[in-house]
């Protein structure tokens, strides 16, 4: 399989008269984890299964390394669809084992991976328990297993998290982010906006069939940031309310929040601060993902 970044291009879908998917551009770099969101409806499943080669597009392109995808290329993706699709009567085991074959491992190899996978997923208790036995949120976590045990260059994944608890969410984070870590480019979907948030490196926002945002987490929260500031210092921070340029959203003893309208007047609340006191924090206060979401799709 060719290596390198996988990269859409102008990607545009219709089905009759409605279009679902206008001028779709993003990037997927290895070693990243991109997060797709958007609403339900927003064309996030549509563009995975383009890429998978399970729908084509009415233009664009999606390429890896700068060549066009071939199958040889998708038998070296690993992807997990929103809706369930393990065979309910096999063995958690069996399943995973099961699949890796399908991907050219002998016996002992591939029962070798899914026992590794299911004991850091934390289903190495439940390997000889039916898929159907097995809660929503197992359910899912083998899901996640079956994606993986090929060691794939690519993960696409639709709602990883879907229907998991807290600790289970950490635990799958930490799976996805340990295939990134070796390599693997990495795109899932989330409504889960704060999971996003915390682990992906790249942001994609997908509303109406077209990008409204792409780029770095850090670049975007950068991007849209107002200038909004956060002060702690050990002194009562109600002098800020009377700083002319300055609106004071929030404070509570030596707390405040508040907007500048300017870097000059936000530099004479930090002076006004170290004259009064001991300061521990200074510093703007940059948007969450959900308000960057919630601006861009306006």
């Amino acid at each position: 399989m060719r290596t390198g970044t996988l990269r859409l291009s102008g990607i545009t879908k219709s089905y009759g008269d409605r279009r679902v998917l206008d001028d779709v551009s993003f990037e997927v770099a290895p070693g990243r984890l991109t997060g797709f969101v958007g609403g339900n409806g927003a064309g996030k499943t549509t563009t995975m299964r383009i890429v998978l080669g399970l729908l084509s597009s009415d233009a664009g392109t999606v390429t890896i390394g700068d060549a066009p995808l071939d199958p040889d290329d998708r038998r070296r993706f690993g992807y997990m669809p929103e809706e369930r699709g393990l065979y309910p009567k096999m063995k958690v085991l069996e399943q995973i084992v099961y699949l890796a074959r399908l991907h050219g491992f002998d016996k002992a190899d591939a029962t070798e991976r899914a026992k590794a996978l299911l004991d850091e997923l934390g289903l190495g208790e439940r390997l000889d328990d039916t898929i159907e036995s097995l809660s929503l949120g197992n359910q899912q976590r083998a899901q996640v297993a079956a994606s993986l045990v090929h060691d794939p260059e690519v993960l696409i994944l639709d709602e990883p998290f879907s229907g998991l608890d807290p600790l289970a969410v950490d635990v799958v984070a930490g799976v996805l982010q340990s295939a990134a870590a070796q390599g693997a480019s990495v795109l899932f979907s989330s409504h889960q906006l704060d999971v996003v948030e915390r682990l992906c490196d790249d942001l994609v926002i997908l509303a109406g069939g077209t990008i409204r945002a792409a780029g770095s987490r850090d670049a975007l929260r950068a991007e849209h940031a107002s200038a909004r500031y956060e002060l702690r210092a050990s002194t009562d921070a109600g002098w800020v309310q009377a700083e002319p340029g300055v609106a004071v959203i929030d404070f509570e003893g030596g707390y405040a929040l508040f907007e500048a309208d300017s870097d000059e007047a936000a530099q004479r609340v930090l002076r006004g601060a170290v004259e009064r006191g001991e300061v521990a924090r200074f510093a703007p206060v940059h948007p969450t993902l959900a308000e960057i979401f919630k601006e861009v799709i306006q």
